[in-house]
């Protein structure tokens, strides 16, 4: 063989190995792609659940911002004056019923009381001095009388300074979570001036306002779905009571809505209200067939061969365990989640039964 020859014959070679190698990488990107293209008998086949997407009718709503709010609210007052020396509950922290809240140095109750025992030795040594000149005719029986009846309202006072003495304790009347603290050790507690606001986290509420133009439309017993973001969970609320009285600068009205005894809300939480005002078309899926990723939401289709392709998704609102879709899929497309194993572009998608 001539030396071009050679020549020709290497550069052929060369041409043939990079071309290979180029081969090489492009299928490895291609593998490590989302899409598998795999001829029939190479199929790789994955067992999932699967949901025939329909139309569904659902409430059409009436969506209002509210607060989650205790039902049971109670303002802790003294009932006497003084300061107070001990106040050894915070925010948040949960009080029982007949907790001692705090105690309140009663001076002006000792006095009193001091005051009421020396009344009550008086009256008592008048009684019996009275009731020996009445056993010697010296005085009458009114005047006696009188001695007796005295006798009586200062044993009396002595009792009431008692009790106004025991209000230095301060007591919890309900169980519930402190929510405000108005005054603190050393302040100066007097009768009607809050000290402590407390909540029943079982009771809970929430308040929201509502345009004039739907009030008319609500009324108590009617059911209300409450979202709660923070939680991203949906609730069946019904409706306490509509406030017959518009606010006279947003010319909306308050109503007031009762939440079932959930562990995870809290006083002071948002709410998204979503008031039934009739009923509208919709496409429901399955919460759990949902693939997340980077904020963006999409589902595995089936096509006519069961293959699953990946499909980018536009969701709407949660109800329950399904969430509306508002744009991506059609009535009568068939999707697939919880494969096994897991799914992706190009798998041959058996139904599992376990969906519908």
């Amino acid at each position: 063989m001539n030396p071009a020859m050679r020549l020709h014959m290497g550069l052929k070679i060369k041409k043939s190995g990079m071309l290979v190698a180029m081969l090489l990488v492009l299928t490895s990107l291609m593998a490590c792609s989302e899409d598998i293209q795999l001829s029939p008998e190479h199929e790789i086949k994955s067992l999932a659940d699967t949901f025939n997407v329909s139309v569904s009718t659902m409430p059409a709503h009436y969506v209002t911002s509210g607060t989650v709010t205790s039902d049971h609210r109670v303002s802790i007052h003294a009932r006497i004056s003084g300061y107070i020396r001990e106040l050894n509950v915070r925010e948040g922290d949960q009080v029982k019923v007949g907790q001692v809240l705090l105690r309140i140095d009663p001076v002006d109750a000792k006095q009193a009381l001091i005051q009421a025992k020396a009344d009550l030795l008086d009256a008592e040594a008048d009684l019996q001095r009275y009731d020996e000149l009445l056993k010697a005719g010296a005085v009458t029986r009114q005047q006696a009388e009188k001695t007796k009846l005295r006798y009586k309202v200062a044993k009396s006072q002595v009792e009431q300074a008692r009790n106004r003495l025991s209000y230095a304790e301060v007591r919890s009347p309900v169980a519930g979570v402190v929510v405000e603290k108005h005054l603190s050790q050393g302040d100066l507690a007097t009768p009607g001036v809050p000290i402590l606001t407390l909540e029943d986290p079982a009771s809970l509420l929430v308040v929201t306002y509502v345009s004039e133009r739907f009030v008319s439309g609500f009324h108590e017993g009617d059911q209300v779905d409450i979202e709660i973001s923070s939680l991203k969970k949906t609730y069946q609320g019904v409706v306490r009571q509509v406030v017959q009285a518009a606010d006279t600068v947003s010319h909306q009205f308050l109503v007031k809505i009762a939440l079932p005894e959930v562990d995870d809300v809290h006083p002071g939480m948002y709410a998204q209200t979503g008031f039934r005002v009739g009923s509208r078309q919709a496409l429901m899926i399955p919460q759990a067939s949902i693939v997340s990723r980077s904020g963006l939401h999409a589902v595995y289709v089936l096509n006519e061969q069961s293959i699953a392709q990946y499909r980018m998704i536009r969701l709407g609102t949660l109800s329950g365990d399904q969430v509306e879709v508002l744009a991506g899929l059609h009535a009568g497309d068939v999707i697939a989640w919880n494969g096994q194993p897991d799914l992706k572009s190009g798998m041959k998608v058996q139904a599992s039964g376990n969906g519908r």
